[in-house]
């Protein structure tokens, strides 16, 4: 690393830390001002501070490896997150959220189900489900920072107590960078967490277009098809994966092999079923669902959701596909001299770009870029996790009549035990990959059953709310320990069998089990009281099987009517997912120069807006103040 790189890092970290406590006095006004802001944050820059949360350098890393290797159709990878819940959320659910004017998601529980036995159960439940994914996540983010700067910085920081080991320069680098973010969030709440994402932001997007300038002007379009074939550059795909490279680059074929994707159309199959009912289910309990419930009204909701979505493909992708172009030129030849592929670990791609066929000043921005991709995740989840521990379970039941400023203390020493707890977790994680696939798979995949039936089932109550999530928390918990001691079991047991399936095809399981716990423990107990579901009909609107409740209301309330858009929804869903996806694949094909496939990206892309125009911002407009 040059002097000038590191003074950019250093530059960087100094700017990100003065900013974050230059903010944070804003934050001691009491607990909405400090999870929330005191929804007094513009709508445009809770947006780029949402986009800049979902631009992680994990995620980044993991992206570069799986373009890297299965070329443009691999952006349906990330439907297993999914991707496109961005769009539900967009289309129908941030509205549908921002109504209920309360501060986290488990306290929404309690406008649906109310707050009596049953509404608690599924409010404790959903606090924990958010800790437990905040604490996730921390541990994902931990692996992913380690094992990145590990390769990019050139000091060794093996901690050691005499002989023994303690921490590996991988797990110290981690420690520090986590520290140092969160300070910053812990100080400022909210306001500290937005301000600094925004700079975050800005520094992601030059990073980004440097890093594509650099590859696009160096490398030359033989030396990029020299190495992709059509199959790489195509994003169609049948059943079954073609061979995606040319006998020369053989080895990469067997890798794909080796990773289990090789039905192709089995797995996108079960992306779109999960897809669906997750993406209907709405935002998790996250810093994703603080933005929504940060804004100042629903109008702004919706159009905070809509600008994430704009603003935050197309400078991630540029990113990602220079950064592969760069590899697949630089790296590709190399990596098949040896046969073990390092072992199939493709996430050591993008630093190992960084770290030799990036230019001096180019490195360090990217570099800077990528920590604050890392650090505005990570602040965003330390955020949003202790909201659900102080607001939902200290000062509901242990402790309601203190002062503001008690409860900002008790949040900095929440925020605190989840980020250790974090750290302790991703000390026994495998990978980035068996991390993201537990969280995005199993884990989310427990979420989905209840909070489907949340939105448009009114019998739905909250005892079957609180067994449906708590038996997809046991089964995703469970799927986690498998996957974790998968080399201790006996060859051939069930739990050997059980250890080596992909988690994504796990979910039918996960989901149907979660399924059955929302059934059972629904129709073993008494409905919801009518007067709480009349209440969240009437706010919150939603569409489904509303009918008994409907027909109560009409009795006072004759100016009430149905939400008869569901079809027209689904529509804007579908037009929103192309459009999405013509953001994804437009960078990609521009950088791989194929550029009559970018030509009718970029068509896709336009005619897209225009619908999305009259069918979904014409009627945002419409929306109260």
């Amino acid at each position: 690393m040059s002097g000038i790189d590191i003074a950019i890092i250093a530059i960087y970290i100094v700017i990100t830390l003065v900013v974050g406590i230059w903010v944070s006095k804003r934050a001691s006004k009491g607990l909405k001002s400090y999870f929330l802001g005191g929804n007094n944050i513009k709508w445009y820059y809770l947006g780029l501070s949402n986009g800049s949360g979902m631009f992680d350098v994990s995620g980044t890393a993991w992206m570069v490896g799986i373009l890297f290797l299965y070329g443009v159709k691999s952006f349906m990878f990330m439907w297993m997150w999914p991707i496109w819940n961005q769009i539900f959320i967009m289309m129908f659910l941030a509205v549908w959220i921002r109504r209920s004017n309360i501060m986290t998601g488990s306290e929404w529980i309690l406008t649906r189900f109310g707050d009596d036995r049953a509404g608690r159960a599924s409010h404790i439940i959903v606090a924990l489900f958010a800790v437990i994914s905040s604490v996730g996540f921390i541990a994902y983010f931990f692996e992913g920072v380690g094992k990145f700067m590990t390769i990019i910085l050139p000091w060794s920081l093996d901690v050691f107590i005499g002989d023994t080991l303690m921490l590996t320069t991988e797990q110290s680098y981690a420690i520090i960078i986590i520290a140092l973010t969160t300070i910053y969030t812990i100080k400022g709440g909210m306001f500290s967490v937005v301000a600094t994402e925004v700079l975050q932001y800005g520094i992601m997007v030059l990073a980004g277009i440097l890093v594509a300038g650099y590859a696009f002007f160096t490398i030359s379009d033989i030396e990029i098809a020299s190495v992709i074939s059509d199959e790489w550059k195509n994003v169609f795909f049948g059943w079954e994966l073609e061979a995606h490279w040319s006998e020369k680059y053989n080895e990469f074929n067997t890798l794909i092999d080796s990773e289990g994707y090789k039905m192709f159309g089995a797995l996108i199959g079960m992306t779109l079923f999960k897809g669906f009912f997750a993406s209907i289910a709405g935002p998790v309990p996250s810093y994703d669902l603080q933005r929504i419930l940060s804004t100042k009204s629903v109008k702004e909701a919706a159009y905070m959701s809509g600008f994430t979505n704009l603003i935050l493909f197309i400078p991630r992708y540029l990113l990602i596909a220079g950064v592969v172009v760069i590899a697949l030129v630089k790296l590709g030849p190399v990596m098949i001299e040896n046969p073990l592929l390092n072992g199939g670990d493709l996430e050591i791609l993008l630093p190992k770009v960084i770290n030799f066929h990036v230019p001096v000043g180019i490195k360090g921005l990217l570099l800077a870029a990528l920590l604050a991709a890392f650090m505005s995740t990570f602040s965003a989840f330390v955020n949003a996790g202790p909201a659900y521990v102080v607001n939902d379970i200290y000062k509901k039941y242990f402790k309601n009549n203190a002062s503001n400023k008690h409860y900002v203390k008790a949040s900095h020493i929440a925020s605190i035990l989840i980020v250790v707890l974090g750290v302790c977790m991703g000390f026994f994680a495998d990978s980035i990959n068996s991390l993201t696939l537990w969280i995005t798979s199993a884990l989310f995949g427990g979420y989905v059953a209840a909070n489907f039936l949340k939105w448009i089932w009114w019998r739905f109550n909250g005892w079957g709310y609180f067994w449906g999530m708590l038996a997809g928390l046991i089964i995703a918990s469970l799927q986690f320990f498998l996957d974790q001691h998968k080399n201790n079991f006996v060859e051939g047991s069930i739990l050997y069998d059980l250890s080596r399936i992909h988690a994504i095809y796990l979910f039918p399981i996960i989901f149907s089990v979660s399924l059955l716990g929302s059934f059972l423990g629904t129709f073993l107990s008494k409905p919801t009281d009518m007067k709480v579901l009349k209440d969240f009909y009437i706010s919150v609107r939603p569409w489904g099987w509303w009918g008994p409740v409907y027909k109560e209301i009409q009795k006072t309330e004759h100016s009430i009517s149905k939400n008869r858009n569901f079809w027209f929804d689904m529509f804007n869903c579908i037009v929103g997912v192309i459009w999405q996806s013509s953001m994804i694949v437009l960078p990609i094909y521009f950088m791989i120069r194929d550029y009559p496939k970018a030509i009718i990206s970029l068509i896709i892309f336009v005619a897209t807006s225009i619908i999305l125009k009259f069918t979904w911002l014409d009627k945002v407009k419409k929306l109260p103040n």
